[in-house]
């Protein structure tokens, strides 16, 4: 079923009042991520230079900014998306020592609520007040005291956040403490296979960020040659603009570089 642009943009619309909604509330959303007024108006500095850059590289022509718009509203989108999915992989890197410092609490005697409540000094000792599971154990804490189930709210959390591995340990809790199980072991088991696994995710990135970064590279080698041939050479591609040929063939240059980053991108995204 094919969206028209119209629904595309109501529902980014319905989805940013949501986000920022449930900011207010204190029930952030991890699985989407929108700029604050501060933020959108830097990315979008960025991506409207980003636009002006190609529109002179490309047609030496400032007037091809009103034609290459949608460059900018796509580098716009790909900013805020990777903000998004680095926030997402902090909330989860978080969640590993969150469990794991739980776990410890369990072993030491603690009760399951006095645990998720002790390791709230354990994240600020990692990562400052504005960790974002410090954040969430904080709402836990005063959930606790108004007597709301803590298997509601880490399911809660897990709906929220959109990560498979926080919504499996949320299932796995919520199973084992309706079930009356032994729930220090189940806990710790738990904790311990979704650490291995987050850890292991943590080291596919980290190889890939190599790869990553080795992609920025051949991203602006293109403009590096051509740049360093303009200069050595004064008037040399002045051929291939402002007439029909040039722009044809340069507009072909600029969806073929388009088309390699877009698919180079795509692969890294798959891998991660």
């Amino acid at each position: 079923m094919t969206i028209s642009l119209k629904q595309q943009v109501l529902r980014y619309r319905e989805a940013k009042k949501l986000f920022f909604r449930q900011k207010q509330r204190g029930t952030p959303l991890y699985d989407c991520y929108f700029f604050s007024p501060k933020e959108a108006l830097f990315y979008m500095i960025i991506s409207l230079s980003i636009v002006l850059f190609f529109s002179y590289f490309f047609y030496r022509s400032f007037i091809a900014v009103f034609l290459l718009w949608p460059i900018g509203l796509l580098s716009y989108l790909s900013f805020q998306k990777q903000k998004g999915n680095k926030r997402k992989q902090r909330l989860e890197t978080e969640f590993k020592d969150c469990i794991l410092s739980v776990a410890a609490n369990l072993r030491a005697g603690y009760s399951v609520e006095n645990a998720f409540e002790e390791s709230i000094q354990d994240m600020q000792a990692l990562y400052g007040e504005s960790g974002l599971m410090r954040r969430e154990l904080l709402r836990m804490k005063k959930g606790i005291a108004h007597n709301v189930p803590l298997e509601d709210m880490l399911l809660e959390l897990g709906t929220r956040s959109g990560c498979s591995n926080i919504e499996e340990f949320a299932e796995v809790f919520s199973i084992a403490r309706s079930s009356g199980g032994r729930l220090p072991e189940i806990i710790q088991s738990t904790a311990d296979l979704i650490g291995e696994k987050i850890t292991l995710q943590q080291d596919v990135q980290v190889i890939l960020s190599g790869k990553l970064f080795e992609q920025k590279i051949m991203n602006v080698i293109p403009f590096l040659l051509v740049s360093y041939i303009e200069i050595s050479n004064r008037g040399f591609f002045s051929v291939l603009y402002h007439n029909l040929t040039g722009i044809c063939i340069m507009s072909g240059c600029m969806l073929l570089y388009l088309a390699a980053f877009c698919l180079a991108k795509g692969i890294c995204e798959k891998i991660a």
